[in-house]
C-alpha cells in the first residue's frame, strides 16, 4: 500500500510538472520590461513556443510589462519573481473576448498550467475602466451602461474548463472586473496569494465557477464586491470538493459568499480558519436561490469583525427555470463577530451601497420559503456582539401575527441580509426552516433593543442548547415562535 501511494504521488508530480520543464527568461523572447513597451505579441510567442517545445516556465524578472491578453497554455508557467510587474494596458481595444469574457490572462481548455512567484499583477482597473466608458459614451463601443457603469470590462485571470492549474504567492491587484475567475476547472490549488482590488465596482476578489477539488489556502482577499465568491453558472455543473483554509477577506460587499448564480449549486465544502473584517454585507453566506443545491457545507472558527452581518442562508426562487433550489446539511462552528453600529466599510474608495440604509441593524437569518425549508444546520459555539439599540419609534415589527405575515417572502428578489429591511430580532431570525440545532450560542447586545433575540416563523423542529443572552435590563421573553412547532430548549 505504502509503495503505491509513493507511486501515485511521483506520478501526480509528473503530471503537474512535466519533467522536460525548462525555465525561459523572458528577455529571450524580446519582451521589455521598461513598463512602455506593449509586449502581448513578444509574451504570446514565448507562451506559444514553449507550449510546442514540451512545456516549461517563463520567467519575468525585476521590471514593468506592458501587455494586453496573453492565452496561457498546456504545461506552461509563468514565474513572476520579486519586483517582477506585469501590467495591463489601459487602452480597452488591447483585450481579447473569448467565451464572452474579457481578462488579462486567459486560459481555455488547458492542463498543467500555474502562474507562481512574488511578483505583482497589476491590472490599472480604474484607468482601464473610465477608457471603457469613454468610449461607450462616444458611441464606439456598444455596452448598456448601468449607473455608468460598463459590461466589458477585463479580468486579471479568466481560466475555463483547465486541468492542474495552480497560483501560488503573486499579488494581484485593481482589476477593472472580477480580479481571477476559474470557471469548470478541476485540480485548482491557489496558495499564498495576495488580492487588493478597489479599483471599480463589480470587483470580486476570487471567484471559483462550477469547479471541482479545489484548495485555497493562507491567502489575503480584499475588493470592492465580494471577496472569496463561490458561483454556480450551469445547471449541469457543481462546485465540489473544495476546501477554504487560513484566509482572511474585506469586502464592499459580503466576505465569503456561495452564489448568488447557484444553477447547478455547491456541494462538499469546507472552511476553517476565516476572518473576515470591515465588511459591508455578510461575513458568510449561502444563497440556493437559482434552482441549485447547498448541501455539506461547513466553516469552522469563524472571526468577524466590523461586518454588516454575520450569517445569512438563503433559499430562493430567483432563476430556477422550473427547478427547485434546496439547502441542506449546513455546519457552522467557533464563531466570534462583532455587528457595528456604523457603515462597517466608510472610508474605502468604493462603498457598499446605501439604498437599504438606514434601518435597524438586522440579525443573522436562516429564510427559505413556503415548502421550501431550509434543513439541517447545526450552529455551534458561536459569540455575536450586536450593538443593540433597535428603536420601534424608528422603524418596527413587531410580534403580532398580522405584523409578522406582512414581512414578504420575496422569492426572486436579490438575495442579501437587507433585502427584508426590518425584521422582528437582533440576534436570530428563522423561517421556512427545519431540524435547527443551536447550541452554546451567546448573543449579546450593547444597547436595550425592542425586539427579542431570536424569532422563529414556521419552523419545524429545533434545539437550543446552552443559550445565552446579553442586554442591558434584558429580562424579557429572549425566544419568540411563531407557526412553528417541536421547539426545544434547554438549559
Amino acid at each position: 500500500m505504502k509503495k503505491f501511494i509513493i507511486l501515485l504521488v511521483l506520478m501526480t508530480s509528473a503530471v503537474i510538472t512535466p519533467i522536460s520543464a525548462k525555465d525561459y527568461n523572458a528577455s529571450l523572447f524580446g519582451i521589455k520590461s521598461n513598463g512602455t513597451t506593449m509586449n502581448t505579441r513578444s509574451i504570446q510567442k514565448a507562451i506559444d513556443y514553449i507550449h510546442e517545445n514540451g512545456g516549461g516556465t517563463l520567467v519575468f524578472w525585476v521590471g514593468r510589462y506592458l501587455t494586453g491578453t496573453i492565452f496561457l497554455k498546456s504545461n506552461v508557467t509563468i514565474q513572476l519573481n520579486e519586483g517582477a510587474v506585469l501590467v495591463g494596458s489601459v487602452n480597452p481595444y488591447d483585450y481579447d473576448e473569448h467565451l464572452n469574457w474579457q481578462a488579462l490572462i486567459i486560459a481555455h481548455d488547458a492542463e498543467n498550467i500555474a502562474i507562481r512567484g512574488q511578483g505583482v499583477i497589476d491590472g490599472q482597473g480604474r484607468t482601464v475602466c473610465y477608457n471603457f466608458i469613454d468610449q461607450v459614451h462616444k458611441g464606439i463601443i456598444q455596452d448598456e451602461l448601468k449607473y455608468d457603469r460598463t459590461n466589458k470590462r477585463p479580468s486579471i485571470i479568466y481560466f475555463r474548463e483547465c486541468n492542474h492549474v495552480v497560483v501560488d504567492g503573486i499579488i494581484m491587484k485593481d482589476a477593472a472586473s472580477w480580479v481571477n475567475t476559474y470557471d469548470q476547472c478541476t485540480d485548482l490549488t491557489i496558495h499564498n496569494v495576495t488580492v487588493r482590488s478597489n479599483a471599480f465596482w463589480n470587483n470580486d476578489a476570487l471567484d471559483i465557477v462550477d469547479c471541482v477539488n479545489v484548495t485555497v489556502t493562507d491567502s489575503y482577499f480584499d475588493a470592492s464586491d465580494d471577496a472569496i465568491c463561490l458561483k454556480s453558472h450551469d445547471a449541469n455543473k457543481l462546485c465540489e470538493n473544495i476546501v477554504i483554509r487560513n484566509c482572511t477577506a474585506r469586502s464592499g460587499a459580503s466576505g465569503v459568499k456561495f452564489g448568488t448564480a447557484s444553477r447547478g449549486g455547491f456541494k462538499n465544502i469546507k472552511l476553517s480558519n476565516i476572518t473576515v473584517y470591515d465588511t459591508f454585507r455578510s461575513a458568510f453566506t449561502v444563497e440556493s436561490v437559482d434552482g441549485g443545491i447547498a448541501e455539506n457545507i461547513s466553516i469552522d472558527s469563524l472571526y468577524s469583525y466590523n461586518t454588516g452581518n454575520v450569517i445569512y442562508l438563503r433559499i430562493g426562487d430567483r432563476w430556477s427555470e422550473g427547478r427547485t433550489s434546496s439547502m441542506n446539511g449546513i455546519s457552522i462552528t467557533n464563531v466570534y463577530a462583532e455587528v457595528p453600529e456604523g457603515k462597517p466599510d466608510s472610508g474605502y474608495d468604493y462603498e457598499g451601497p446605501t439604498e437599504d440604509n438606514p434601518r435597524n441593524i438586522s440579525p443573522c437569518a436562516i429564510v427559505g420559503l413556503p415548502g421550501k425549508d431550509v434543513t439541517g444546520v447545526t450552529i455551534k459555539n458561536v459569540t455575536i456582539v450586536y450593538p443593540g439599540g433597535g428603536n420601534p419609534h424608528y422603524a418596527k415589527v413587531g410580534l403580532s401575527a398580522k405584523e409578522l405575515d406582512a414581512i414578504p417572502e420575496m422569492p426572486d428578489a436579490y438575495p442579501e441580509f437587507s433585502q427584508f429591511k426590518e425584521l422582528p430580532a437582533w440576534g436570530f431570525y428563522l423561517r421556512h426552516a427545519k431540524d435547527i440545532t443551536f447550541e452554546n450560542i451567546t448573543l449579546t447586545a450593547q444597547k436595550r433593543d425592542y425586539r427579542p433575540a431570536i424569532v422563529t416563523d414556521d419552523v419545524k423542529g429545533m434545539t437550543l442548547t446552552g443559550m445565552k443572552y446579553n442586554e442591558p435590563a434584558g429580562n424579557k421573553k429572549q425566544v419568540f415562535t411563531y407557526q412553528s412547532k417541536n421547539i426545544q430548549i434547554n438549559k
